[in-house]
């Protein structure tokens, strides 16, 4: 991700501050973590699992995290909403995958909110010019916000390794910076 990024973005949109996590959005971490609803349609290998302590995990973020993704939190004013991530950038495709995690905060447009504004940023940004999420068929909300944010299914249950004992079956969506700009003027 170092390739990516210049310097950790701090990303605006209407009512949303997507921003590299500090000391003291700790607790909120730890809600997100502690939450089995959010992550069970999510891989079992997270970097903010790795650790039980939520600071040593916003301590190491930036540095042992950034090599593989850019993960920032998401926040309405002050208030911690959940995480927004940028991963598995392969510059000579000019593509990357979006992940996102929410606890509470579910229906309210958040999640759809934060996604446009990293699209909008990777694509108009960065090199970026394919994006792909995966998602769990079972995680229907999911699938409305990439919709939502004009990503389209291309595969149906295929197979993938989630750290899970199992693979886990998980439809693929993308996003083209073409998609994008017909997206973006037409909607």
């Amino acid at each position: 991700m170092k390739k990516l990024f210049a310097t950790i973005p701090c990303l605006q949109s209407e009512r949303l501050t997507l921003r590299a996590l500090t000391p003291d959005d700790a607790e909120g971490l730890r809600a997100l973590t502690d939450s089995p609803e959010v992550y069970r349609y999510l891989p079992s290998f997270l970097f903010e699992k790795k650790y039980d302590d939520p600071l040593t995990v916003i301590e190491r973020l930036y540095d042992e995290c950034l090599k593989e993704s850019l993960i920032l939190g998401i926040f309405l004013g002050s208030a911690f909403c959940g995480l927004i991530e940028v991963y598995g950038y392969r510059a000579p495709l000019l593509k990357a995958s979006v992940g996102y995690r929410l606890p509470e905060y579910w229906g309210q447009g958040i999640a759809t909110e934060a996604l446009g504004r990293m699209v909008g940023f990777l694509l108009h940004e960065t090199d970026v010019r394919i994006l792909t999420a995966s998602v769990i068929p079972e995680n229907e909300a999911s699938a409305h916000v990439l919709g939502k944010c004009g990503f389209r299914r291309v595969l149906l249950g295929i197979y993938e390794n989630w750290g899970y004992p199992l693979p886990t079956k998980a439809d693929k969506w993308i996003k083209t910076a073409d998609d994008f700009k017909a997206y973006r003027f037409h909607a």
